[in-house]
């Protein structure tokens, strides 16, 4: 946790699987048989989805991703490099674009809503930030750069990962070597 900071600035070089394995698995891994999770969630509801989009990755196809915790694999949803058109979406930071891959936090609210109501929204954010700060303990852990984004233009960014009507995105946090 000393080491943890806000880096915006990567090298040019891949990530492996791995590593990107176990940033997914920080963020959202299955830690319990009864598929209790890595961070906390109100109600075990389980709100929050993780879109990777992969730029340069070792033995992964560029393209967005949905990770699926319960069987802790990446879905392609979409093909080819996209961080250009996130990174736009996010009021042209450069960090977005320049990081091997760049994770995508989302939200279904009625998860929580359904069973605490409007209270539920601020579940939900709080869990989001349970979730990315694990993953950015896990990078800082790895020697990897990483940064919590929250400037971005939401219709933009949902429509780009072809998000439902009930997803929102909520964080975008870039990774790359430092």
């Amino acid at each position: 946790m000393l080491r943890r900071r806000s880096i915006r600035s990567y090298v040019n070089d891949l990530l492996t699987i791995h590593e990107v394995s176990q940033l997914l698995w920080a963020a959202q891994g299955i830690t319990d048989p009864r598929g209790f999770r890595t961070a906390p969630s109100a109600g075990a509801l389980y709100p929050i989805e993780v879109k990777v989009v992969v730029g340069e990755v070792e033995g992964l196809s560029t393209g967005i991703y949905r990770y699926d915790p319960n069987e802790h694999q990446l879905i392609r949803t979409k093909d080819g490099d996209e961080r250009t058109k996130l990174a736009s979406a996010a009021l042209r930071q450069a960090c977005v674009k320049e990081g091997s891959v760049v994770f995508v936090f989302t939200a279904v609210y009625e998860r929580t809503t359904v069973k605490y109501g409007d209270r539920g929204i601020r579940y939900v954010h709080i869990e989001a930030g349970h979730a990315a700060q694990n993953l950015l303990l896990q990078a800082t852990a790895m020697n990897l750069g990483a940064v919590p984004i929250g400037a971005f233009q939401d219709e933009q960014v949902a429509n780009l990962l072809d998000l439902a009507e009930e997803e929102q995105p909520l964080y975008i946090i870039p990774v790359g070597r430092q």
